[in-house]
């Protein structure tokens, strides 16, 4: 069985989709530099099958292609991105960089 995340912006989403089935959905609004992830949700049929955390992944990995930041203020989307530094340079309030030359 496939999984897919895809963008639905006709609906301010993107969406987890299985065999045509949508699954879940994280909704966002988007502005010129920034992604406001709003509120997350998942079929309880598949709750504990890592479909809310695969999810956000393919969320975030499209919304890194677009060049945008991430305001997280869904708390499941808050809570993986803390578990996922790897992410954490998309967090739109991350730090300012310290570093000099």
């Amino acid at each position: 069985m496939t999984t897919q995340v895809l963008d639905a912006p006709e609906r301010n989403r993107y969406e987890v989709v299985r065999n045509g089935t949508v699954l879940g959905f994280a909704a966002y609004q988007k502005t010129a530099e920034l992604i406001v992830f709003t509120h997350t949700e998942v079929d309880p049929s598949v709750e504990g099958q890592g479909i809310g955390g695969a999810l956000v992944q393919g969320a975030l990995d499209h919304v890194r292609t677009l060049g945008l930041d991430v305001l997280p203020i869904c708390p499941f989307v808050h809570a993986w991105m803390l578990r996922h530094p790897e992410y954490g340079d998309l967090d739109y309030r991350r730090p300012a960089t310290r570093a000099t030359d």
